[in-house]
């Protein structure tokens, strides 16, 4: 990522909870510990079904009284419903402020330069209120600015940043492993320990109850993790999302994202997996990538 680029995440939406309660509504539902999120640490989390299952993930960020919640656009509306049917009688408010800010992505060499930044995922420091933080999941990410949209552009010219190509950043994240997109096409089809949260520093296995985390928690201790969400490099052909993946006949997967940037649930630890390997699909021929943080 070039120290001087900044990337417009217009595909990012922002939802705000605030309120008496935020801090406890958030505790219970999401996987990750809301305790570490403070004024100069943010954190990766996801919301799952009761069985464990995916259904959303999001940065969180302290920001003033609440907390902002940096999730995909096309997940938004969805997650808004979601988190407003567990609301209740919680003394919480939820607001969607898409419209008013926007989410920026530049270098994690870039951040640095920053006098207060500190060289640790989730470091969060504010530029002129708003907040500034390295990826959570991984710094080779770079660093978000989530800033409103009416100062955006002249900010971006107070921190000598330049517009560049979005579909760079997609990239990035396609080859470090992580889904940059197109999330949805993930909902109910694996458990959230299968999407490599633990790796990327959105589970927090110390925690108290949330939802989904007795499923997500028996995964675990038990050694049940088989399978991980792994990036698929087309060598030549298409996808087809749900289709099989195989070596010879046997079959070591499924295509979850078939789009631009995809993904495939991989049976890893199978003895016909090997990331050294070309696989076929009906009408593909592909190789898997596995991410160098995962053991």
């Amino acid at each position: 990522m070039n120290i001087k680029n900044v990337y417009i995440l217009d595909d990012r939406a922002i939802l705000y909870i605030s309120g008496d309660d935020a801090k406890e509504f958030l505790q219970n539902l999401v996987s990750n510990d809301i305790n570490k999120v403070n004024d100069v640490n943010s954190c990766f989390s996801s919301l799952l079904t009761p069985q464990g299952k995916f259904l959303y993930e999001f940065i969180i960020v302290k920001h003033k009284s609440g907390y902002i919640i940096d999730c995909e656009k096309k997940q938004s509306d969805g997650l808004y419903k979601q988190l407003s049917l567990y609301k209740l009688r919680s003394k919480v408010e939820i607001l969607n402020l898409s419209n008013e800010f926007v989410v920026a992505a530049f270098s994690h060499e870039r951040f640095l330069t920053f006098d207060e930044a500190k060289d640790q995922s989730g470091f969060t420091i504010k530029f002129r209120e708003d907040p500034i933080f390295l990826d959570p999941r991984n710094k080779k990410l770079g660093a978000r600015l989530i800033i409103n949209l009416e100062k955006l552009y002249l900010s971006i010219k107070k921190l000598d940043l330049h517009d560049a190509n979005l579909n760079e950043y997609y990239s990035l994240s396609h080859s470090l492993g992580i889904v940059p997109k197109d999330l949805n096409k993930l909902q109910n089809k694996l458990f959230g320990i299968e999407c490599n949260y633990e790796e990327l520093n959105g589970i927090d296995f110390k925690k108290g109850c949330y939802v989904g985390q007795e499923n997500t928690a028996r995964i675990k201790l038990k050694n049940k993790l088989s399978k991980r969400l792994f990036p698929i490099n087309i060598i030549n052909g298409k996808l087809h999302e749900g289709e099989s993946i195989y070596n010879s006949e046997i079959e070591i997967g499924k295509v979850l994202i078939d789009n631009d940037y995809p993904f495939a649930l991989i049976k890893y630890l199978d003895k016909n997996f090997d990331a050294k390997l070309n696989f076929k699909t009906q009408d593909a021929s592909i190789n898997i990538k596995k991410p160098d943080w995962i053991n």
